[in-house]
Parts: C-alpha cells; structure tokens; sequence
C-alpha cells in the first residue's frame, strides 16, 4: 500500500507492507488523518525523540533505520478483522479510535511505531476493543477531529477549576483551540486567548474566548479579573514559554502545560517558588473524554469546519508539514490517503 514515510529523516511517499490484523485487531481503510505539531517535531528532531524514548519508561523507541508512517488523529471504515476477532461493526462502518494498540509488553502508539503505521497510509490496524462507531452521520473529516479535542478536553479536566479561577489560554493553535472549547463547554467565563497570529485569534474568538490579546500590543495577564485565582493554560509547547509565564503570571497562580514542548528547557524556579505557583503537566485523555469529544463533535457544539483549513492526498504531505510552520495559512490540514 501508499504511505507518505519518514525515512532517512525525510518524508516521503513510498509503498509499505500491508497491515495485516492479529487476534482482538481490526483493519480500517483510512479515510482522513489530521497532521499534528508532534509529527513536525518528531520529524525534525528524531534521533533526539529516539533517545528521549530509552530514557522514559514504558515507551518503545522507533527504529530509524526503519520506516515511520505518522499519524494518529484519524477516523477510517471497516474493512476486515483479525482471526477470532468478534465481528461488531460491518465493514464499512465509519469508526474512530484512541491511537493505541495492548501488546504483552506493553501498549504501543498507532502513527510512533514501526510495527503499526498511523493514518498518513492507506490503511491501518487497530485494536478492536477501542473502535467507536461514528455517529450520527458525522463526515470522517470532522470525525478525525476527536483526537486534538480530546487533548484540549484533558487539559481542562486536569485543572481541577473552581468557581473563583480565571483561565488564560496561552497559544491558539490546535491544542489552544481545543482547550478554548473545554473552557466554554463548562461555562467558565471570561475566557482569556492570546496569541500573535491574527487568524488564531479570529479563531479563539470563533471557539469562545471572550477577549483576544495580540501579546506584541499588550499582556493577556492584565486582562485577567482581580481577585480570582489565575489558571494559565500553556498551549505552545517552546523552549522559553514555560519561564516566561512564571514571570508575567500573579501570585498563586496555577500554571497547567498541555503545550508538548520535546527539547530541553531552562526555567528559573525562584518565580515560582516566590509566587507559590502550582504546575500541572498534561498528556492525551482518557477513554471516556475521547468518547465524550466524538458526541460533542456529532450533537453540532463543536465548529468543525472553521478549525479544518487544508487537505491534502499523500503527495501533499511533505509540502504540508512546511506549510504548518506558518500559523497564517494553516490550523489543522487533514491527510487523505485515497486522493
């Protein structure tokens, strides 16, 4: 099958062995996988990735020498299952999934392994007992943004607010959009975005924020009520943002990180140790969260479409993945592997 690769440190499109579905597994045509920041990163940083993977525990590192297919926002249909597989959907059914597959010796992360080639392939295997039916007539575009909601969901449930917080989203991308969302979703308001591009906060607004700050014309942090408790969502996930926030944010403030940030940072724990801040570090969602984002995508609450702003067939990647390094032509550019 066509698969749009990482080899050699470049991406490519190149033909790869089928997937071939074991016991408990399911094969899926892909249908359309969005392209996230993790994926450009890992791209451009891969042997430090690989290294980083052998220092944490529970992770299986990539193999280099070997191809990589990304991609693990996605939603594809049924087409076959594993021998002694229970046949739930029939072929065809539109299905998404969380991007994991149980193994023995651990679980492994469909589009950062080898063995299980994510969504930028014609098809793909996944596990059987994590297939979530699309429904409601849901199209698989808007369906394949279930995962990157799911993670601006978590975000928002791991911070715990309370009725006194005040929440500031840092960096309106992806992850920022969908912690705005979240944010919204549970009626904590004012909603606080910033971020430099002009067209993300177009979007902030259009997701609920209620105040957009441009930070090269004033601080977000100002815009923030007195007498509440400041909750600084960091969406951006760069070396450097991390200590910038400890300085401009108030006293007890309750700093959550859901900006993945894959190279070494420096802060200065002094800020926060005079400040009393609190930090809460962030990643992915859990089952029920992922499931939730699927039904908010299919009920309508979620504005699909205005967060969609490119596609592309496999020959398109390469170019996208430079594409996505400018926050004025692209949100989320979507993959579609049958183009």
């Amino acid at each position: 099958m066509r698969a749009a690769v990482l080899r050699g440190g470049e991406m490519l499109v190149a033909e790869v062995p089928e997937p071939v579905p074991a016991a408990g597994q399911v094969l899926v045509r892909t249908l359309c996988c969005g392209i996230c920041g993790s994926d450009l990163h890992y791209a451009k940083h891969a042997p430090h990735m690989v290294e980083l993977s052998k220092r944490i525990p529970g992770r299986q590192p990539l193999d280099l020498s070997r191809d990589i297919v990304f991609g693990h926002e996605f939603c594809g249909e049924v087409l076959d299952y594993g021998p002694g597989t229970e046949r739930k959907l029939k072929p065809g059914t539109l299905v998404c999934s969380m991007p994991v597959i149980p193994q023995a010796d651990g679980h492994r992360t469909v589009g950062y392994s080898n063995d299980f080639p994510g969504g930028y392939a014609e098809r793909m295997v996944l596990a059987a007992p994590l297939l979530l039916e699309v429904p409601n007539g849901l199209p698989a575009d808007h369906a394949a943004l279930t995962e990157p909601l799911a993670v601006g969901i978590h975000a928002v449930e791991k911070a715990a607010l309370q009725e006194n917080d005040a929440p500031l989203v840092v960096g309106c991308g992806p992850v920022g959009l969908a912690v705005i969302v979240g944010l919204r979703l549970k009626g904590i308001h004012p909603i606080i975005a910033a971020d430099f591009s002009p067209k993300r906060r177009e979007l902030a607004a259009k997701m609920g924020a209620d105040i957009v700050v441009d930070p090269k014309v004033e601080s977000a942090y100002a815009k923030l009520v007195p007498g509440k408790r400041a909750v600084v969502f960091e969406c951006v996930g760069v070396p450097g943002l991390l200590q910038q926030v400890f300085e401009a944010a108030p006293r007890d403030a309750r700093i959550v990180v859901a900006g993945v940030c894959m190279e070494p940072d420096r802060i200065e724990p002094l800020f926060g140790i005079v400040k009393e801040l609190s930090i809460q570090f962030v990643l992915g969602y859990t089952p029920e969260e992922f499931a939730r984002c699927l039904r908010l995508l299919a009920e309508g609450k979620v504005d699909a479409e205005a967060l969609i702003t490119g596609k592309v067939g496999l020959d398109g990647v390469r170019a996208a993945f430079a594409e996505l390094g400018n926050p004025e032509n692209h949100t989320k550019i979507l993959v579609e592997p049958w183009r």
